[in-house]
């Protein structure tokens, strides 16, 4: 095995599982006091499972639970289909981490893709800590994998180890890229009706890919946490030399707007969080 370049392992750059699995520990102790409950002024306790409404019968997704297999409808279609219910809606996450090339960049402590790896941690550990479920996808070295929804801290460890690993892919080869709309897709059969999903990206790291968006926003809670660098908040007062192909030139760089990006991510029915270094 080849050793990664130092560079590779100095902190900002290197993404490390037991940092993510540190964040636990910041969640939880803001939580404990906190009810589990959806009523406020009640005794914690454990958040009921699955209820008895029937919201849909849907098309079977590997992690889902084999007692809800629907055998009319299997045997109709001749694949296998579940019954979804309505309690579980409100408790499923999915964390979308977006890890292609223009995210395996910064200026300051952190790369935004470590920046976003952390952000969706902390909201997978606050999934966890209300007894939620909670699923992964992420796009990096050209491929997007995923993991099905499901509660636990075993679970949260899993999304942290792949997170960590794939960030590694990615950087192995930061040339390989993949659309958007491949990850949105693919969470799109996850995430059921209801759920909660949090995609970390770039600012411009939605551009086209609206159409996906607007269909995964679609009776689903999604969210957009856009990841800022130093150099999008506050640049340097003054002029920097550039170079535009093989003419040297100077320019003045000004904070990013991020005003109409925000209004088009809330046309498709998207929230947006600005989320600084």
């Amino acid at each position: 095995m080849v050793a990664a370049p130092r560079w590779r392992m100095a902190p900002g750059i290197h993404l490390d599982a037991q940092d993510l699995l540190a964040l636990r520990d910041e969640v939880y102790g803001a939580a404990r006091h906190r009810p589990a409950t959806r009523r406020a002024g009640v005794a914690p306790s454990r958040l009921p499972g699955s209820g008895m409404d029937l919201r849909e019968i849907r098309a079977y997704v590997p992690g889902d639970d084999p007692r809800r297999l629907d055998p009319s409808a299997t045997a109709r279609t001749g694949r296998p289909h579940v019954r979804a219910l309505h309690e579980d809606r409100d408790d499923i996450a999915l964390l979308i981490a977006d890890f292609r090339p223009a995210m395996l960049w910064g200026t300051g402590a952190r790369l935004r893709s470590v920046l976003a790896a952390r952000h969706l941690a902390r909201t997978g550990w606050q999934a966890v800590a209300q007894q939620g479920a909670v699923g992964l996808v992420a796009m990096a070295a050209g491929q997007v994998f995923s993991i099905p929804p499901a509660a636990g801290d075993a679970q949260m460890a899993a999304i942290c180890a792949m997170m960590a690993d794939r960030h590694r892919a990615a950087l192995d080869d930061p040339r390989l890229q993949i659309p958007l709309s491949e990850a949105l897709a693919l969470a799109a059969r996850i995430a059921p009706p209801g759920a909660r999903i949090t995609l970390a990206t770039a600012p411009d790291g939605c551009e086209g890919a609206d159409a996906m968006l607007t269909r995964l926003a679609r009776g689903r809670r999604l969210e957009v946490a856009l990841m800022l660098d130093p150099l999008d908040v506050s640049p340097p007062d003054r002029a920097l030399p550039v170079t535009l192909g093989a003419r040297p030139l100077v320019a003045r760089l000004a904070p990013v707007d991020l005003g109409d990006r925000i209004a088009r991510l809330a046309a498709m029915g998207a929230t947006s969080l600005k989320v600084a270094p």
